[in-house]
């Protein structure tokens, strides 16, 4: 396939392309260390294109039906002239390496949407199951014309928390069960969550997402006093409660806007961004010098064997770390 100039790239992401905007996106989560230039110069290019979105993370407990919720919701908004993008963050075989991409199939409605566009993103095995550039994903899609931005997470590990410092709103999709019903919900996901959304409250399960709403109030309020995120009940089968969920969060994005609010968070989140490629560039730095790998590993097996402290096999980790930079420097000048 022939290579696509910033240019080239630029104009098709702006003009709404979608095979464009795929292949941008796939440039971005490339691994290849002669992408990388390519790719931040297209980002840059499109920054004063991006921001426009409203984006909001969803999670939820194994069972949740997060797929057809987002297929349901993602049609509801494409219907009132919204377009809409969904960044599905897919698992990734440790073994294999490879992803369960079935996205489109999973939200079939969405899938045959003009207005919509989704994209699987496999996490390579990075922290949380979240793609570690989910972040750079949204900004292309912005730029492409997508106003809201929906971002699935695997609903494992620490992806709640990592997603919810990418978006304006972070949705955790329950159902109601027997007994009680914060068992086996995070008390990080609920810490983190602007909104609890009880699913398939439909049919006999109705009454029971009923009560499970009474309940997750009452907890909520023991939990975070200060700020209580609303507690809704929904069925993306039946296509109810999905108009009056979206409402309540766009009444609370509008808030955020008129009052500066929103700008602050995404403020902080492009500042935590830039301190995450740090960390992440980093850590590549050290595992990626051979010398310094060979002393990693000698210094690890020392903690283990309790033949050092790991704060001082840190500090020799580090310390040879800044002489190898230092002399990187002095070569370069």
């Amino acid at each position: 396939m022939k290579r696509l100039d910033v240019q080239t790239y630029v104009d098709g992401v702006r003009g709404g392309d979608r095979a464009i905007l795929a292949r941008a996106i796939t440039l971005i989560e490339s691994e290849q260390p002669a992408h990388a230039g390519l790719a931040q110069e297209v980002l840059e290019a499109l920054l004063p294109a991006t921001g426009g979105s409203r984006r909001v993370g969803i999670s939820g407990v194994p069972g949740a039906g997060k797929s057809t919720f987002i297929d349901a919701l993602g049609v509801s908004l494409t219907g009132r002239g919204h377009r809409v993008a969904v960044l599905a963050v897919d698992p990734t075989s440790s073994i294999s390496g490879g992803s369960i991409l079935g996205d489109k199939t999973r939200m079939s409605a969405l899938a045959s949407d003009p207005n919509a566009f989704i994209r699987p993103s496999p996490t390579s095995g990075t922290l949380g199951g979240v793609a570690r550039k989910t972040r750079e994903s949204v900004l292309l899609c912005e730029a492409a014309g997508f106003n809201v931005v929906l971002v699935e997470t695997v609903g494992v590990g620490q992806s709640e928390t990592i997603v919810a410092g990418m978006v304006d709103f972070f949705v955790v999709l329950l159902i109601a069960g027997a007994g009680d019903e914060l068992q086996g919900i995070k008390r990080g996901i609920l810490e983190v969550a602007d909104m609890l959304a009880i699913n398939k409250a439909d049919g006999d399960n109705r009454a029971r997402a009923v009560r499970a709403q009474a309940s997750y109030q009452s907890a909520l309020r023991l939990m975070r006093a200060s700020s209580v995120p609303p507690v809704v009940t929904c069925s993306a089968l039946e296509k109810t409660g999905l108009d009056e969920l979206w409402s309540l969060l766009m009444t609370e994005w509008n808030r955020m806007q008129s009052t500066g609010e929103l700008e602050r968070k995404r403020q902080k989140q492009q500042v935590r961004w830039m301190w995450d490629m740090v960390e992440d560039g980093l850590r590549k730095a050290l595992r990626g010098d051979p010398e310094l790998a060979a002393l990693i590993s000698e210094l690890e097996d020392a903690v283990g064997r309790a033949q050092t402290t790991p704060s001082v096999a840190a500090w020799r980790v580090l310390a040879r770390f800044a002489e190898r930079a230092g002399d990187v420097l002095k070569r370069r000048g």
